[in-house]
């Protein structure tokens, strides 16, 4: 039997996307209560950009840790220095010199984190690589923020010294510097554009491309405690997927996919379910295990390539772009619901 259905290495890269989260989460308070603040236009409006990102990241992270699927707390250093670091941006204790070097500490540390999280998944699986993906444009966009910091950080620092302005090639320097950043990023930007305005088919489809890569990385391997690692992800991410759809879009679809089609997705995936469990119960290093997941991977890509052709026209043919994006919303926060309450369940 399949000893446990969780794994160290991928519960600590979750909690790093959930103290990435908590930080994404303290920058924009920080901006927040620095905005007000500052008495000069142009650093302002810089702030009103990089709150706007932060804001927008911030949605691209939460659909990063529904589709990696492990939910973790963050680190409880982390935890403390958030409450810490609002704590001196709120209060008088520093100069608006001070608390802006303290923010752009804080983007840096989000920068490195971010590049953590991508090395760690190269060495985990390539799904964790591709769940994580979208963390993209979140790097680079922080990498771009620190630049302009820079820039803020000699203004304010030379007014705050000697009461004079700063050099006047200073913009020029800072914005070749997030020329050369996004240069090398602007297709990665571009090709992960904001992933909380996604529509309920790409949304799935990442789904249906994740769990994928799991069967192949499955069968590719040889060694018992990565096959078992797999499939935990393999057991934990359909079971979340297959009720997020049965809570949130096979009802919305009924009415125009026709009751006989909806009622042969619910089949599969009760099939999918009861298949999931029986393999949970053999052992990894025994030889009809290998043969229980293909006959589970043949039913979900059977599955898939229903939901991917004939569902997918249906929505595209009868709902609108916002009510297809609002499915998403709802699917997802349906997703992140059901893997807190699945995580409770297998502790």
């Amino acid at each position: 039997m399949v000893s446990t259905l969780n794994d160290a290495k991928r519960a600590a890269i979750g909690q790093q996307l959930a103290s990435i989260k908590a930080i994404q989460e303290l920058l924009i308070s920080n901006e927040q209560t620095l905005l007000p603040t500052i008495p000069d236009a142009n650093i302002r409006d810089r702030f009103q950009d990089m709150l706007k990102d932060d804001q927008k990241n911030l949605g691209i992270l939460d659909t990063v840790i529904v589709q990696y699927g492990i939910k973790e707390e963050p680190k409880e250093t982390v935890t403390e220095l958030v409450e810490k670091a609002k704590q001196l941006a709120e209060g008088s204790e520093l100069s608006l010199y001070e608390k802006v070097f303290q923010h752009e500490l804080l983007k840096h540390q989000q920068a490195m984190s971010g590049i953590l999280v991508h090395k760690a998944a190269q060495k985990v699986g390539a799904d964790v690589e591709a769940a994580i993906a979208p963390l993209n444009t979140v790097n680079f966009e922080n990498r771009a923020h620190q630049e302009q910091l820079k820039g803020v950080l000699e203004v304010l620092g030379v007014r705050e010294l000697t009461g004079e302005e700063a050099d006047q090639g200073l913009w020029a320097r800072v914005q070749d510097a997030v020329a050369a950043v996004t240069g090398v990023a602007g297709s990665v930007i571009t090709q992960n554009s904001d992933k909380s305005d996604m529509n309920i088919q790409d949304v799935i489809r990442m789904d249906h491309q994740k769990v994928n890569v799991l069967f192949t990385e499955l069968n590719q391997s040889n060694d018992p405690q990565k096959i078992q690692e797999y499939f935990g992800q393999i057991y934990k991410d359909l079971t979340v997927h297959a009720k997020a759809e049965e809570q949130v879009v096979y009802p919305a679809i009924r009415s125009f996919y026709g009751d006989h089609d909806t009622q042969e997705l619910y089949d599969e995936q009760a099939q999918m379910t009861v298949l999931l469990d029986e393999i949970k119960s053999l052992n990894p290093a025994d030889s009809q295990f290998k043969t229980k997941v293909n006959q589970l991977k043949d039913i979900v890509m059977d599955h898939v390539r229903q939901e991917e052709s004939t569902m997918f026209a249906a929505i595209r043919n009868n709902c609108s772009s916002d009510q297809s994006e609002q499915m998403a919303t709802q699917f997802k926060a349906a997703k992140s619901q059901l893997q807190d309450q699945l995580k409770a369940a297998l502790h």
